[in-house]
């Protein structure tokens, strides 16, 4: 019984980390914001760090699994560029114009746009529980927006499109993998999936960008680092272990502290006002999210 508490516990800290540091992301891309830096090379330098540890993952998957079919792997090169580098990339643009607060709230919507595709695409049935949760959602990114528009201008509104655009992206990725997922693996899954992405994201920049775009702060080295290591691989491998020790429902709902945490770190390391709407727009949120995935 000690041991099962313990790996629980385990599991518990584990799924905490992860989604702490993933939505921290958010927050280490702000920050190399402050610095002469656009988002394709900052998207670039994140990739290159996180794809050596991406190709480690894969190099283990490859070992452990039989060998993809033809098929599976032009499914996981367009799910790579869907889910882990369109997404990305409209995400880091995104971050140009709005709050890293807002950017979390919309990027959370994810499970809303999952059941939606699951109605356009496979005709899936939606409850009037989940479309009661799915207005309280939009509700509550509608007052985040609307007071971001009073503070930052059209530009939030260009920010709230580009990001709305990522979690779409992000939730096709999520429809697509569904089957994929139990044929492959999860880990291999990931570790492909990214590791295209990694190819994608450095290319994009070697193709539209000079060199000398590389002479840089510091501090947007520094940054890039911690956002490859501590907020994109580490994340990864963090809640699949947690997965692993006290399963994905509960992983899910400690998830909810991502957009928290980004939160508190947005008012203490960026200095973004954080008004009542603000609020009532998190709490909405974060609220229709688990009458959305509760089952």
């Amino acid at each position: 019984m000690a041991h099962l508490a313990r790996g629980n516990l385990g599991g518990v800290l584990l799924a905490a980390f992860g989604a702490i540091a993933f939505s921290g992301k958010a927050i280490i891309v702000k920050l190399a914001y402050h610095y002469p830096v656009d988002a394709i090379t900052l998207l670039a330098l994140r990739m290159l760090v996180a794809f050596p540890l991406f190709l480690a993952m894969a190099a283990w998957a490859y070992r452990r699994y039989p060998p993809l079919a033809r098929g599976d792997r032009w499914r996981i090169a367009v799910l790579g560029f869907l889910g882990y580098y369109l997404a990305s990339f409209l995400d880091f643009a995104g971050l140009q114009h709005i709050t890293a607060t807002l950017e979390r709230l919309i990027l959370y919507l994810n499970p809303t746009l999952v059941l939606l595709l699951g109605w356009l695409l496979y005709k899936r049935r939606i409850s009037r529980r989940q479309l009661l949760a799915m207005a309280v959602c939009y509700a509550g990114v509608v007052l985040a927006v609307g007071h971001d528009l009073e503070v930052g201008g059209s530009n939030v509104m260009v920010g709230s499109v580009l990001v709305f655009a990522s979690a779409l992206s992000y939730a096709l990725y999520l429809i697509g993998s569904g089957e994929l997922v139990q044929l492959v693996g999860a880990v291999r899954l990931t570790a492909y999936a990214s590791s295209v992405a990694c190819v994608l994201c450095i290319g994009q920049f070697l193709l539209t960008r000079p060199l000398a775009d590389l002479q840089l702060a510091p501090q947007v080295y520094l940054l890039s680092l911690i956002n490859g290591t501590v907020c994109t691989v580490l994340p990864v491998l963090a809640v699949m272990m947690a997965v692993a020790r006290i399963g994905s429902a509960l992983a899910a709902q400690i998830g909810m502290l991502g957009p928290v945490s980004t939160i508190v770190l947005s008012v203490l390391l960026l200095g973004e006002p954080m008004g009542p709407w603000q609020v009532a727009g998190t709490v909405l949120v974060l609220a229709g999210v688990v009458l959305v995935t509760r089952r």
